[in-house]
C-alpha cells in the first residue's frame, strides 16, 4: 500500500478544520477516521496488480555505449482498471534513461512500455524488479507491488577497431593476388590440372585424369597460406590496470577481435583462450559472433598468471605449429619471473608474438620539466619506459615478436605485424 500526496493535502485541510471549527479529541477523530475510511474505500477500489501478467521482448544483446530497447508487455486480467505508475528497475551500470512510466490498462487489456538501455559496461545486465503502484479512483491510496520478470541483455565489446578493417582486409587481398603463383611439384594446396610438358615433376602425373584424357596430366599446386592462429588473453592482475579510461584488458580485446576478424577472411583457423590461473574462456574454430559472446563476460582476475599453466594450455591445445599472439602486459617483474622461463617450450613449436598495452600518459610524463615534481615524475616514467624495452629486447632475443603500442594504436599494429609475417610465409 501506498499513500498518494492528495491524502497528505486532504489531511492538512482536516487539521485546519478541526483547528478552526472543532479544536477537540473529538474533531481530530472525526476528522482521522473520515480521511482513513476514504483511503480504504479508495484502496478496495484500485485495480490489482498481483495478478497483472508480464511479459518481456526486445534487445538480447547489444555493443558498449550502444542503445538497446526492450519491451515490457502488461496485461490486466482483472476486473478493475489499473491506473498508476510502472517501473521496471535495472543495475545502475545498464544505463536505463528512464525507468518509469505512467500507465492505465482497462480490463482485460494489455500495454506495453519501452525502456531504452545504454550500458556502460560489458558483460549480462540482468532486470532487476517490476513495480507497479495502482492509484484508486479518488487518488488518495494505491495498491503496490514488485513481480520479477526475468530478462538479460549481453553487453558486447565494442569493437571499435572494426574502422581498421577495410584497408587492412584491401592490403590481403593485394598480398593474396601477389601470391597466388603456382608451383611445380610437390606442394602443399592443389590448385588444379594441366597438361604435362617437359621438365614437370613425374611425380605430379595424376594417372586417373591421364587414363580419362588423350593428354598426360600433372596437377598443380599452390603453396599453402593458410596456418592455425591461437589468439591468448591473459586476464590475471596486470589485465586489470586501466590505460586511460579503460581497463588493459578491454584494449586487448579490441586487438584481438581486429586480428580474428582479418584472420578468418584471409582463410586461417582462429582459436582464442582465456587464462589466468584457470581457463576462464575458450573459442575453437570461432567466427566474430562467437568470439564476441565469449569475451562479453571476461573480466580480469586480481591474481598472478600462472605462466607455466599458460604454457602447458597452450602446448596441449595446439599440437601444429601455429601462430600465437600472447596479448599481455610487457612488466618486468611479472615476465622475467613468469613468461621468460617457459619461453622455450613455446617457441620450440610455435611462433610467438606478444602485443602488450602501453599507456601513453607514461610517454607524456617523460616530457614533463616545469617544476619539481614534474621533474621526478618525469624520471619515474623513463624508468619505466626503460624497464619495458629491456624487457622487449629478453623477449626478441628468445625469439619473439613483440608489438607494444597504446590502447588506439595497438588493434591496427598487430594488424599490420600478421599481415607482415603472412606476407613472408610460402
Amino acid at each position: 500500500m501506498a499513500i498518494t500526496a492528495r491524502a497528505g493535502v486532504l489531511a492538512l485541510i482536516g487539521v485546519v478544520v478541526v483547528g478552526l471549527g472543532v479544536p477537540s479529541w473529538t474533531g481530530i477523530a472525526a476528522v482521522a477516521g473520515v480521511l482513513l475510511l476514504l483511503i480504504l474505500a479508495d484502496l478496495a477500489l484500485a485495480g490489482r496488480v498481483r495478478g497483472l501478467v508480464f511479459t518481456r521482448s526486445g534487445a538480447t544483446s547489444t555493443r558498449l555505449g550502444e542503445p538497446a530497447e526492450v519491451h515490457l508487455s502488461v496485461a490486466n486480467p482483472g476486473s478493475r482498471p489499473v491506473r498508476g505508475m510502472v517501473r521496471d528497475a535495472w543495475p545502475p551500470s545498464a544505463g536505463v534513461e528512464q525507468d518509469r512510466a505512467a500507465i492505465a490498462i482497462p480490463p482485460g487489456e494489455r500495454r506495453t512500455i519501452t525502456v531504452t538501455l545504454r550500458p556502460s559496461r560489458r558483460g549480462e545486465r540482468p532486470a532487476a524488479r517490476v513495480t507497479v503502484r495502482s492509484v484508486g479512483p479518488l487518488g488518495l491510496a494505491a495498491r503496490q507491488g514488485s513481480h520479477r520478470v526475468p530478462w538479460v541483455v549481453r553487453v558486447l565489446p565494442p569493437f571499435h577497431s572494426r574502422r581498421h578493417l577495410p584497408s587492412r582486409l584491401a592490403r590481403l587481398q593485394q598480398l593474396d593476388g601477389r601470391q597466388a603463383a603456382l608451383v611445380r611439384g610437390a606442394g602443399t594446396e592443389f590448385d588444379s590440372l594441366r597438361e604435362y610438358v617437359i621438365g614437370d615433376d613425374v611425380r605430379s602425373i595424376d594417372w586417373r585424369a591421364t587414363a580419362r584424357s588423350s593428354d598426360v596430366m600433372v596437377r598443380t599446386w599452390r603453396p599453402e597460406r593458410d596456418q592455425h592462429v591461437l589468439l591468448v588473453l591473459d586476464t590475471g592482475r596486470t589485465s586489470a590496470g586501466r590505460v586511460g579510461d579503460e581497463p588493459r584488458l578491454d584494449a586487448m580485446m579490441e586487438a584481438a577481435l581486429l586480428l580474428a576478424t582479418l584472420a578468418s577472411r584471409a582463410g586461417d583457423r582462429v582459436d582464442l583462450l582465456a587464462y589466468d590461473r584457470q581457463l576462464r574462456a575458450k573459442v575453437t574454430g570461432g567466427s566474430l559472433p562467437a568470439l564476441t559472446n565469449a569475451l562479453a563476460t571476461l573480466e580480469p582476475s586480481l591474481l598472478e598468471t600462472d605462466a607455466r599453466g599458460l604454457a602447458g594450455e597452450v602446448l596441449r591445445r595446439t599440437r601444429q605449429r601455429s601462430l600465437v599472439v600472447l596479448l599481455t602486459a610487457v612488466d618486468a617483474a611479472p615476465l622475467e619471473e613468469g613468461l621468460l622461463p617457459v619461453l622455450p617450450s613455446l617457441t620450440a613449436r610455435h611462433r610467438l608474438v606478444v602485443a602488450s598495452v602501453a599507456d601513453p600518459r607514461i610517454a607524456e610524463m617523460a616530457q614533463g620539466r616545469g617544476n619539481a615534481e614534474a621533474v621526478y615524475d618525469a624520471a619515474a616514467a623513463e624508468r619505466t619506459l626503460a624497464e619495458r624495452r629491456h624487457v622487449s629486447a629478453l623477449l626478441r632475443r628468445h625469439g619473439v615478436e613483440v608489438v607494444d603500442a597504446t590502447p588506439t594504436e595497438l588493434p591496427p599494429a598487430l594488424a599490420d605485424r600478421y599481415l607482415a609475417m603472412k606476407a613472408s610465409r610460402g
